[in-house]
């Protein structure tokens, strides 16, 4: 098969400057593309700021051959947001691809967290994806094609304790992908979402530490089997045009990729039904078995197709 190239496109990635969107950046600028990285270059927890992050991934790039330019606005407010895509414009006068990728992590127990914690992590994981997306949106309606991809997450499926905010937020972003990717198909647009298995900043000993209560000794090698760069490729292969899928999410990484679903299961019909008639049934009813995709992503319709009709 021949390389995916992006040659002649323009691509945004959030939260570019280090971890898996680093890989984004560098990956899709080797393969042709034009970068925005774009990084507020703030802590874990989304304090401070600090342009650095992102202005060495676009030193690497250029010294690799590649173009690229750094933008520091913060994606958790409208202006910011906004100046992103501006500086895909003012620079290379389209956008192409978007990847919402800047994420911050903050885990804490449900009793122990605070509001405004659960509104940070709202305004980045969720809020960030919809500002960045709303500023690209009417571009890649005029040019009539867009690849827009949103890092999703396993998070909201409850698989660990201490992630209510960020679960919450992470699934805010999952409804979005979904819901949006029913509309850009129209417009020749596909909206996919990317959930990375990967050895970052929000998965670092200390953070997982705190999750599962153990010392941070534990974790000090356990996420080795997991680097960025084994997660990226799913996510560039999202954002290349060739790729028809639309509203899909893939989870990839440590040599592994798959597909994370929502599915609905044929369940029971009465014409008398109570709370008995489920409790008699219960089995059956969440026995997911027969179960099957739900949404735009498990039609046989392609984003190619809708936008040629």
């Amino acid at each position: 098969m021949s390389e995916l190239r992006f040659d002649g496109r323009v691509a945004i990635v959030t939260g570019g400057g280090r971890g898996v969107g680093r890989c984004h950046a560098v990956g899709l600028a080797a393969r042709g593309a034009k970068v925005v990285v774009a990084d507020l270059g703030g802590a874990v927890d989304g304090g401070g700021g600090s342009g650095e992050p992102a202005d060495e991934v676009v030193e690497e790039i250029e010294a690799a051959g590649g173009s690229a330019v750094a933008c520091y606005g913060s994606v958790a407010d409208v202006a910011g947001a906004t100046s992103i895509v501006d500086a895909a414009l003012d620079a290379f006068g389209r956008v192409d691809v978007v990847i919402n990728n800047a994420g911050i992590g903050d885990p804490e127990l449900f009793e122990d967290q605070t509001t405004e914690q659960f509104r940070r992590l709202l305004d980045v994981h969720y809020l960030g994806v919809v500002y960045v997306t709303k500023a690209a949106w009417p571009h890649m309606v005029r040019a009539g094609y867009g690849r827009i991809v949103n890092t999703c997450s396993e998070g909201p499926l409850g698989i660990h304790a201490k992630m209510t905010a960020y679960g919450g937020a992470k699934g805010g972003a999952i409804g979005f992908t979904l819901a949006l990717a029913a509309e850009g198909r129209r417009h020749g647009i596909a909206v996919n979402g990317f959930s990375p298995r990967a050895s970052t900043r929000l998965s670092a000993p200390e953070i997982m530490a705190k999750v599962y209560d153990q010392p941070v000794e534990h974790f000090e090698n356990s996420m080795a089997a997991f680097p960025p760069e084994l997660a990226s490729p799913a996510a560039v292969y999202l954002a290349h045009e060739s790729c028809s899928l639309n509203g899909v999410i893939l989870v990839c990484g440590g040599g592994q990729i798959l597909r994370l679903a929502f599915c609905e299961n044929e369940g029971i019909r009465s014409d008398a039904m109570s709370a008995e008639v489920i409790a008699e049934n219960i089995e059956r009813i969440v026995d997911m078995g027969d179960a099957s995709p739900v949404g735009v992503g498990s039609a046989e319709k392609t984003v190619h197709d809708d936008a040629a009709g």
